[in-house]
């Protein structure tokens, strides 16, 4: 045995090419100075549920006006990464949570942006407010501090806005604005690390989704890049102040809501590009099925006054997400070429852009609206329908985009 492997050693050492390639895969792999995107990390990428690329995009409607090109920006550099929109019991808004930590609501014309609420006290104006610069890397950093308000929610009976932020977990304030109290950081004495939206239920129960116990925000690019799924969807309990796991191991679990009849919530599933339900009442309850296999990366999903469901997509999925998916171990090699994301994004095809799709109860596409140019927006978080009108929000930009509907 030991003669054979002395041959073998001999055998590579006579090509040199040869030698040279595994020198530089090993380097590749090993990455000793940082050079790849995923700068040393301890990236563990799996295999995860993708529904095929052929049969996803062959069926999907395709909105050849862009119509969603045509929406208007508002509030152009006065917020920044507004996430989610809400509106209150009177109709005031919209109330949204910016990337400097604060809640905001629109006060009119006349008073313009006030701060409602933080949600914490280590906010100050001079760590956190750093303006039309929130949305960068800068503040990422910050946000650990300040706070990043995410998902929104009021209640209709007596007008407390709930809070999913990002790293203070689950919160609440009172109609006057103010310090939001935390009502769920930890579960089963692990902290929530990636709280991200929520509905309330109308027995007082709050569902939220905790994206990752392995990743906060500040690094949910990589829970895409690994495909892990140790997300989860939570339960709050206001009489018993307990928080409960209702769902366990899920990819990227991101936008939450209730439907019109309360017997079901859909969730959507950032990573496997897909609305998920959950049934809470009838033959089938407890139990999880998928909805709709969508043509790119889901984030928040809500009701209007119809009980049918606008999700925000940022699109498109390419074939080659399909391939990485199925084989992580090329993954793995091919997000530690020593190359930029941006450029390693683009040789897999990638070209985001926003659709918003609109659905029945059982899943059936009623409406899609596009904007293939990205004219309006190249990131959405979510899309409000009120009176007339579309409200779409983005993590990433630092406006709101407006559109009217039907």
């Amino acid at each position: 045995m030991e003669k054979k492997s002395q041959l073998s050693d001999e055998k590579l050492l006579q090509h040199p090419i040869l030698l040279l390639m595994v020198l530089i895969l090993g380097f590749i792999f090993m990455d000793p100075f940082h050079v790849g995107p995923l700068g040393g990390r301890d990236y563990r990428p799996v295999k995860h549920e993708v529904a095929p690329y052929d049969q996803v995009m062959g069926n999907w409607p395709r909105d050849n006006r862009s119509r969603l090109g045509s929406g208007k920006l508002v509030f152009v550099d006065e917020v920044y990464g507004p996430e989610s929109l809400e509106f209150d019991l009177m109709g005031r808004g919209p109330y949204t949570g910016l990337a400097d930590g604060r809640v905001v609501r629109w006060m009119g014309e006349n008073a313009g942006w006030e701060t409602f609420a933080l949600v914490t006290p280590n906010w100050t104006e001079k760590l956190c407010a750093n303006g039309v610069e929130s949305t960068k890397s800068k503040q990422s950093k910050l946000e650990h501090q300040c706070g990043r308000p995410l998902g929104l929610r009021f209640n209709r009976n007596n007008g407390d806005l709930y809070i999913a932020d990002a790293y203070y977990g689950l919160l609440v304030i009172g109609p006057e604005g103010g310090l939001a109290t935390p009502l769920s950081t930890h579960v089963k004495g692990k902290p929530i690390l990636f709280a991200n939206d929520l509905d309330i239920h109308k027995n007082g129960s709050i569902f939220f989704t905790d994206t990752s116990k392995r990743y906060n925000r500040l690094n949910h690019f990589f829970i895409l890049l690994e495909g892990e799924a140790t997300g989860r969807l939570l339960r709050y309990d206001p009489t018993t102040r307990e928080t409960h796991i209702v769902l366990n191991d899920l990819a990227f679990p991101n936008g939450v809501q209730l439907s019109k009849d309360q017997s079901f919530l859909l969730f959507t599933e950032t990573t496997n590009c897909r609305l998920m339900r959950y049934w809470l009442e009838g033959l089938k309850t407890g139990t999880m099925e998928v909805v709709a296999d969508l043509p790119g990366f889901p984030d928040n999903v809500r009701l209007n006054e119809k009980g049918q469901f606008w999700v925000a997509i940022d699109c498109c999925r390419t074939p080659a997400q399909e391939i990485l998916s199925n084989n992580p171990w090329i993954k793995s090699f091919y997000f530690r070429l020593p190359l930029k994301m941006s450029f390693l994004a683009k040789l897999m095809g990638m070209e985001m852009y926003t659709v918003i799709s609109l659905f029945n109860e059982n899943g059936d596409i009623l409406e899609v609206l596009e904007d293939q140019r990205g004219e309006v927006m190249k990131l959405v978080s979510e899309v409000k329908e009120v009176d007339g009108k579309l409200w779409i929000g983005t993590v990433a930009h630092n406006h709101i985009a407006t559109l009217p509907y039907p």
